[in-house]
């Protein structure tokens, strides 16, 4: 079945941008009197969970986590300067668009925050629909948001892949019943990606270019 649809995650797929999750969660944590020692390699492993489900990796227990993730967002953008886009975004999105591809993005940061960060790096207008975490919703690897998506631009799950850096994002979009492409570029190692069979694990993302014009030829 044809694929009319490409969701992203943003964090690792789209935007390098390790560097200033965990500066802003440091700083964060320390304006909460909170802070235990996060190595970098084990945070970067966990990027992509939602903090409730990874601070306490680091057995870090907060008693009110919206209000740190609202300290957080205030702060994110101070550190910025360390977030880039991977190659490829902006070339990818031209050919999927020509292609006639709609792109929609997934991501378990806040609604906000997203379209604020897509907006810094002038990509907003290449997406047919932006789903951030919103309240009374669950987050990856639920397909509910996934779904909704679909649901709001009329394509069916299974006319949708879903890319991603994480085992969040691959189990998301099994579980809603669409394709899956795992990058090899964000924050897992290759081997975990596998443990999960996606249907594709790309090195690059203008890789999606040519597996989505060899699905939509038949």
């Amino acid at each position: 079945m044809a694929v009319k649809l490409a969701v992203f995650d943003m964090d690792g797929t789209l935007v390098s941008s390790h560097q200033t999750i965990y500066d802003t969660t440091v700083h964060t944590l320390k304006l909460f009197n909170a802070y235990k020692e996060m190595p970098v390699d084990k945070f970067n492993d966990l990027i992509g969970w939602h903090f409730g489900d990874l601070l306490p990796e680091f057995d870090i227990h907060l008693d009110d986590m919206e209000a740190f993730i609202d300290e957080y967002k205030k702060h994110y953008f101070d550190f910025m300067e360390s977030s880039h886009l991977f190659p490829d975004v902006i070339e990818t999105f031209e050919e999927l668009k020509k292609m006639g591809v709609k792109i929609g993005m997934l991501t378990t940061k806040g609604q906000d925050q997203t379209e604020k960060i897509l907006k810094y790096f002038n990509i907003t207008g290449y997406f047919d629909y932006i789903m951030g975490r919103r309240p009374g919703l669950a987050h990856k690897p639920s397909p509910d948001p996934l779904l909704l998506i679909c649901s709001e631009l009329g394509i069916k799950p299974e006319e949708t892949i879903m890319i991603g850096d994480s085992e969040l994002d691959v189990q998301c979009g099994k579980n809603a019943g669409s394709k899956t492409a795992a990058v090899t570029f964000g924050y897992r190692k290759k081997e975990i990606l596998e443990l999960e069979s996606p249907d594709f694990i790309i090195d690059n993302l203008i890789t999606l270019k040519y597996i989505l014009t060899d699905i939509n030829a038949y």
